[in-house]
C-alpha cells in the first residue's frame, strides 16, 4: 500500500481482518514480524520511536484515550508538551486547534467528563494536531456518533487532507468510505488446522 499526502484512505473490512492491527503496524505501536514499514523513504523500524508517533504521526484512537481529569484545552497542551516541540503560546494554539476542529467556546475549557461523544471526539482531533504531524491515523473515528456528528467529523479530516495531510482511517462505515479517496479492503487470511 502506498499513501500520500492530501488524501483520505479508508481501510475497510469485516471483524478479525487486522484493519486495527494495521493501523497500529502503521502508527509504530506495534511491530511487523516481517516487511517493512516506510515513512518518507525510511524503515520505521529504524525512527526513534518517540519522535515518529509524538512528532511525525498523529494517531485518534476509537476510544479517545483523552485524560478525564483535565479540560479540552488541558488535553491538546499536553499532547503538545509531551512532543517537546517548542511552541509558544500552547494555551493559544490549543484553543485556535478546538476552534478548529468546531468545538464551541464554552466547551472548550470543560472538563473532558462534561462533553458528548462528538465533542470528545473533536478534541481527540485536535490533540493528534497539536504538534503538527504529516499522517493522521483514525481508528473508528465515528464509530460511536450519531449521522450529523460522522458527517461533522468527515468535513473535519477532509479539511485536513485539503491542507496537505495525509489522513488513513480504519472504518466499518459506508458513508465514511464513500467521502474518502481511496478505499483498501482488507480480508481475512485465515489457514485452516
Amino acid at each position: 500500500m502506498t499513501f500520500e499526502k492530501g488524501r483520505i484512505y479508508a481501510i475497510v473490512g469485516k471483524s478479525g481482518a487486522g484493519k486495527t492491527t494495521l493501523l497500529s503496524l502503521l502508527s509504530g505501536l506495534a511491530k511487523p514480524t516481517s516487511g517493512r514499514i516506510l515513512f518518507n523513504g525510511k524503515d520505521i523500524a529504524k525512527i526513534n520511536k518517540y519522535n515518529y508517533r509524538s512528532k511525525l504521526v498523529g494517531v485518534v484512537f476509537q476510544s479517545f484515550n483523552l485524560l478525564p481529569y483535565l479540560t479540552a484545552t488541558e488535553n491538546v497542551m499536553l499532547s503538545m508538551d509531551i512532543s517537546g516541540k517548542k511552541i509558544k503560546n500552547k494555551k493559544e494554539l490549543a484553543t485556535k486547534l478546538l476552534e478548529k476542529v468546531n468545538l464551541e467556546e464554552q466547551d472548550i475549557h470543560r472538563g473532558i467528563l462534561k462533553l458528548s461523544g462528538g465533542q470528545q471526539q473533536r478534541v481527540a482531533i485536535a490533540r493528534a494536531l497539536s504538534y503538527e504531524p504529516d499522517i493522521i491515523f483514525a481508528d473508528e473515528p465515528t464509530g460511536n456518533l450519531d449521522t450529523d456528528t460522522q458527517k461533522d467529523i468527515m468535513e473535519i479530516l477532509r479539511n485536513l487532507a485539503d491542507e496537505g495531510k495525509c489522513v488513513i482511517i480504519v472504518t466499518h462505515s459506508p458513508e465514511v468510505s464513500k467521502l474518502s479517496d481511496v478505499i483498501y479492503e482488507l480480508k481475512a487470511n485465515r489457514k485452516a488446522n
